[in-house]
């Protein structure tokens, strides 16, 4: 880890707008990566992840949204999905700015997540097949192990909405995601 001075700040309402441009700039930089201006996994209007997505893990039941910051300046954001009663949470949506890469931005937010609920048994997330970079920080940075494969043969059990399940069902539209578990105790 080559920086230790982030911390977590609450989304507050008049960053929202932003929040959301920030979160679809990320997931873009990371699918033109990997794919380049010849892409076909956008969503809606040419983002890899939509306003709609976006918007329903925000305002989701149990939802918490912040902002990451580094030295005082906004460099990401996060969801996250708690259920006090099984004590099973998930990071929902966990970006980056391109910009911050490699400088233990998201490691240090995952560290402030753990700090925030010590009282989770069970922490879940899931990422896009293609994003070979975190793939590689939920398993080798932030200790998560991945469960499953969902994809065309084994859909995602719990998709956000109908449109979402009919895309996981369509071979020609959803290329599979990876689904991580990171037992607490």
């Amino acid at each position: 880890m080559k920086n230790t001075n982030v911390t977590l700040v609450p989304l507050q309402p008049e960053d929202r707008e932003q929040f959301i441009l920030d979160n679809q700039r990320a997931f873009k930089y990371g699918a033109m990566e990997e794919f380049g201006e010849k892409d076909s996994h956008f969503e809606e209007d040419g983002e890899i992840i939509s306003r709609k997505t976006i918007e329903a893990s925000i305002d989701g039941q149990g939802a918490e949204t912040y902002r990451i910051m580094l030295d005082g300046e906004k460099v990401g954001g996060l969801v996250l999905k708690i259920d006090p009663v099984t004590k099973e949470n998930e990071l929902e949506l966990l970006f980056v700015n391109p910009e911050t890469h490699s400088r233990g931005v998201g490691y240090g937010a995952w560290l402030e997540v753990e700090k925030l609920h010590p009282e989770t048994i069970l922490w879940k997330t899931c990422t896009p097949y293609f994003e070979k970079r975190n793939i590689h920080f939920y398993i080798n940075k932030c200790g998560f192990h991945a469960v499953a494969f969902w994809n065309k043969y084994l859909p995602d059990p719990h998709p956000c909405d109908e449109e979402e399940a009919e895309t996981n069902n369509d071979e020609d539209e959803f290329d599979g995601m990876f689904y991580f578990e990171k037992r607490m105790v």
